[in-house]
């Protein structure tokens, strides 16, 4: 059987990546395979070392890697254009925004956005929402 593809999107230093992948194969290595895809090569290396299955970096590989995936996870900066500081770029935005997978955004952004009901947590606290998220849409138990 074929593993559905869990993608992360990350940029600048890749410590948002980093977090989310090591949390994600604690949990999902056998049922997902995990692809770190970073807006530069830092955020990509951070992934791998983390223990993204595979990784790649740019717009292009966005843009190829959105299309099949299962899941699309990142901040909610994934989809505003020109966000963190330009590394995200408008094909990047769109590709992601319109791509068939769920996404799961984690409302973190160092954009001149506000977000209406958001809970100031850490990020830890917002990666096992992420985790339950998953859990709950493959019916996946908390055994």
């Amino acid at each position: 059987m074929k593993k559905k593809k869990i993608l992360v999107v990350d940029g600048q230093g890749g410590g948002f990546g980093l977090t989310i992948i090591k949390e994600l194969k604690k949990e999902f290595a056998e049922n997902f395979e995990i692809i770190g895809i970073g807006t530069n090569s830092l955020a990509t290396l951070a992934m791998l070392e983390a223990g993204a299955n595979k990784g790649a970096t740019g717009e292009n590989s966005i843009i190829c890697n959105v299309a099949d995936a299962d899941y699309i996870i990142g901040s909610i900066s994934i989809i505003m254009a020109n966000s963190m500081l330009g590394e995200l770029t408008e094909k990047m935005a769109s590709a992601i925004s319109s791509a068939k997978g769920k996404k799961i955004l984690i409302p973190i952004t160092q954009e001149n956005i506000l977000i209406t009901c958001q809970k100031k947590e850490p990020l830890p606290h917002h990666v096992k929402d992420l985790i339950a998220i998953i859990k709950n849409l493959e019916g996946i138990s908390n055994v």
